[in-house]
């Protein structure tokens, strides 16, 4: 049997990344100020102050890193910084794609009430709102809910960059054995020790 020569070059490993969610995630999941003042002003919610919103949470972390600088030394305070900011950064993402499913489902709804061959999806009795005006109204609250969380993630990422210095970037972190189960390691050792 002929033996192959060892190739001189090395393999790379290509270790795969998990991907953080970025501010520009969230400002394209969330309503801006203009979108939520007019879902406010067609449904009758508040009108929120969306720059207090925001100015409130970057003194929040910048108050909170004014506490911690005598304790943390500056690689620790990005380090806690980085994981605060991700966080709301996070929330606001989670509420931007459960408003997007919202307005989904209340596109969906109102078209099919359009239809006036319909029965299920005629309005209930006097009094009584239909489901494709119930699904609006969710989704506008969601709306307004998913905005002041953007506002609030704008904020503490504001505050990380006057605070470190430096723009905020998600964490990214390494994915743990990318497509190899438990199982499937333990049959590759197996079968090596087999030979």
């Amino acid at each position: 049997m002929a033996k192959t020569a060892p190739s001189s070059r090395h393999s790379a490993r290509i270790v795969p990344l998990r991907r953080g969610t970025t501010l520009e995630m969230v400002r394209l999941a969330c309503p801006d100020a203009t979108q939520m003042t007019l879902i406010s002003e067609s449904f009758g919610l508040p009108i929120l102050d969306s720059d207090g919103i925001r100015d409130q949470h970057e003194r929040l972390i910048v108050e909170t890193a004014d506490g911690l600088k005598e304790g943390l030394g500056e690689r620790a305070m990005q380090i806690h910084l980085q994981r605060i900011v991700g966080a709301y950064v996070g929330s606001a993402h989670g509420a931007g794609q459960f408003y997007s499913r919202a307005v989904t489902e209340a596109r969906d709804a109102t078209a099919k009430a359009a239809n006036d061959m319909r029965d299920e999806d005629r309005d209930g009795p006097v009094g009584f709102d239909s489901g494709a005006q119930r699904k609006r109204e969710f989704a506008a609250d969601m709306g307004l809910q998913a905005h002041a969380l953007r506002m609030a993630a704008e904020g503490a990422v504001g505050a990380y960059e006057r605070t470190v210095g430096e723009a905020w970037k998600p964490f990214e972190r390494q994915v743990e054995n990318p497509g190899h189960s438990v199982d499937r390691k333990a049959a590759e050792l197996q079968m090596a020790a087999l030979g």
